[in-house]
């Protein structure tokens, strides 16, 4: 039976089967290579800054407080506090992975509400005369010595972060138990010569006690100190996922990428339009998308999840304004290399950011590339503005200042960035769709129209649907939009 006889219908060319598509290389080759570097790249990155914190550990500011005021033993004056403050900073083991920070009380208090310790260790100002004391060595009639153990406090700020400040304990508590013991055979072997009894609860070799108490608590509700860092990553988050929905649907507006939702795919005509002006297209649009992401995402932290965040606006404002550098920067990366360039805006802004953030991590316990990277990484400027705005009353001195300085300049980078490219584009005549090609597919698409039944084709405004028509008329961008330049 020929196809005439057949009502005219005419079979559907035979359509490429899966056994014939898995021979093809390229569909091979191009996935293995990418996910392969990107997997490499991410496993560095993650594996490489926390895989040895103490390791690494080098500069970890730490405050040291001397307020012992010495005493006079047979007309010499001991301040053993000053031998023991001198003792920790030579002490390789102490300077190799802190950086003691010799001052007042009151300054590093400052220094601790400021966000620049993780902890200070307090050398109290009986220190001498306590140990004297407990020795017999204090002079006659001397009361003030209280025996027992002298103690050395270590004020820890677990505000600047926990394992910060595990670091900072773990390195000093040691150093201390050190210099105890060698303060304790020194003045053990003095009592003796002098034939002096030591005070009974008093221990001949180890004679300090070290305490550790917190300066000022983690508010409720901060999960343990990383509530900053989990705000400024999602955060960065928006900022990402709002550039690729923009990208995305800017795209399909303009006829240049695909709508596909379930079975339907369906494309607009592309009409003629410069990079630049696409560019600031994307983003006006991510300008407002941004602030109304990062609402929500506070909207359910604050409000539903009970998050703590005494200073809410302020933090709506700082995070909206670090999602939008990181939206603009995204979709200056997308207009200057295409698809690759979402692979590699999740590399710089997510991948290498969490790395290089000090949000888990201090950077202080970061290898040496990754503390670099941090200089200009986003997440870790954005994470001092957060952490400032959560947990120090919104300081500028406490890291907001920083942030919202390096976060201005960040964004006026990625702009100039775009405007360059795309300009370098438009004025090399690199256009999205040739002139003679945009010109092409849209007399196609008129004549196709035109042989629908009846003259009633898809609309030339629209390629295709996935039913092979589309309604008439049915698109925002119409024939006198499509002339304009």
């Amino acid at each position: 039976m020929s196809s005439a006889e057949n009502g005219g219908a005419q079979a559907a060319p035979p359509g490429l089967r899966p056994k014939q598509l898995l021979r093809i290389r390229a569909i091979w080759v191009m996935p293995l290579a990418i996910s392969g570097v990107l997997v490499f790249l991410i496993s560095l990155f993650y594996v490489g800054s926390v895989v040895n914190p103490l390791g690494h550990l080098s500069g970890l500011p730490v405050g040291l407080v001397d307020q012992d005021q010495g005493a006079t033993v047979l007309g010499r004056h001991v301040d053993i506090g000053s031998e023991v403050a001198a003792g920790l900073q030579r002490s390789h083991a102490v300077s190799s992975r802190l950086t003691l920070d010799n001052s007042g009380l009151a300054q590093a208090k400052q220094q601790m509400k400021s966000d620049n310790t993780y902890a200070t260790i307090v050398i109290p100002a009986d220190f001498t005369d306590s140990l004297l004391s407990a020795y017999g060595l204090a002079p006659t009639g001397a009361t003030s010595g209280k025996g027992g153990k002298p103690t050395v406090r270590i004020v820890t700020n677990p505000r600047a972060g926990s394992i910060g400040v595990s670091l900072a304990t773990g390195v000093s508590q040691p150093a201390l138990h050190t210099a105890s013991l060698e303060v304790g055979h020194q003045l053990e072997a003095e009592a003796a010569a002098l034939h002096r009894s030591v005070s009974p609860g008093s221990s001949a070799s180890d004679p300090l006690t070290v305490s550790t108490t917190m300066f000022n608590p983690l508010p409720p509700n901060s999960a343990l100190g990383l509530s900053a860092f989990y705000i400024s990553l999602l955060a960065i988050m928006c900022g990402f996922l709002g550039a690729i929905l923009v990208h995305t649907s800017v795209d399909a507006a303009l006829g240049y990428g695909v709508t596909e939702i379930g079975p339907k795919w369906s494309q607009r005509m592309p009409v003629p339009i410069s990079r630049r002006d696409t560019l600031l297209s994307k983003w006006a649009v991510a300008l407002v998308l941004v602030p109304v992401l990062t609402g929500i995402l506070l909207l359910v932290s604050v409000s539903l999840l009970n998050m703590n965040a005494p200073y809410v606006w302020e933090l709506w404002l700082f995070t909206s304004f670090a999602g939008i550098a990181i939206a603009a920067g995204t979709l200056a990366l997308f207009a200057a290399l295409g698809s690759l360039g979402q692979l590699i805006a999740m590399l710089l802004f997510i991948y290498l950011a969490l790395a290089s953030s000090g949000g888990t991590i201090p950077l202080q316990a970061l290898p040496g590339p990754f503390r670099f990277v941090a200089n200009f990484e986003p997440l870790r400027q954005v994470l001092d503005g957060v952490r400032s705005i959560l947990y120090f009353a919104a300081s500028g001195t406490a890291g907001l200042s920083r942030g919202v300085l390096l976060t201005a300049v960040g964004l006026i980078f990625w702009l100039l960035v775009g405007l360059a490219v795309t300009s370098w584009y438009d004025g090399r005549g690199k256009d999205r769709m040739r002139p003679e090609m945009l010109a092409y597919v849209r007399e196609s698409a008129a004549a196709y129209s035109e042989r629908g039944e009846g003259g009633e084709g898809p609309a030339p405004d629209r390629l295709a649907d996935s039913a092979g028509s589309a309604e008439s008329g049915e698109s925002s961008i119409r024939e006198g939009d499509a002339a304009s330049p």
